[in-house]
């Protein structure tokens, strides 16, 4: 199995923002030259977090934002940094998503996008990408 790697910058604007970073993770697919196989998105930061969900109706991702805001109100936590909460709801969605790709895109249902989720923005982030190809020899 072979691996490629680029990543995605996203710059934040907002405490809390759920953004639909379908087109943005398209674009690396294409970059990666990944035409079928897998593609790994990582985020490495411990205040947000990656899902996929209904990208048709913008009002889906504000809906998601509000539940985990009730779900994990702010609260006094051991944690004293101020960002509890943010750490609590990005564990409740998780860093990584495993994603297949086909004819070079992709290959998601026909109303799912993929999203970028901040809790404690504004911020400057990353998600790493990377593309999974069976069958290739390194170096490819």
């Amino acid at each position: 199995m072979t691996f490629r790697k680029t990543g995605i910058s996203i710059h934040t604007k907002a405490k809390e923002e759920i953004l639909d970073i379908t087109a943005e993770v398209n674009a690396a697919v294409r970059d990666l030259g990944l035409s079928q196989g897998l593609v790994l998105l990582f985020c490495p930061h411990t205040t947000a977090a990656l899902t996929v969900n209904e990208a048709a109706d913008p009002s889906v991702a504000e809906d998601i934002g509000r539940a985990l805001a009730k779900m994990v109100p702010n609260m006094a936590f051991r944690h004293e940094e101020g960002n509890s909460p943010a750490h609590i709801r990005s564990a409740l969605l998780g860093p990584s998503l495993l994603l297949p790709v086909e004819g070079g895109r992709l290959a998601l249902g026909t109303w799912q996008g993929v999203y970028f989720c901040e809790f404690d923005g504004p911020r400057h982030r990353q998600v790493w990408v990377y593309g999974l190809v069976e069958g290739e020899r390194s170096g490819s």
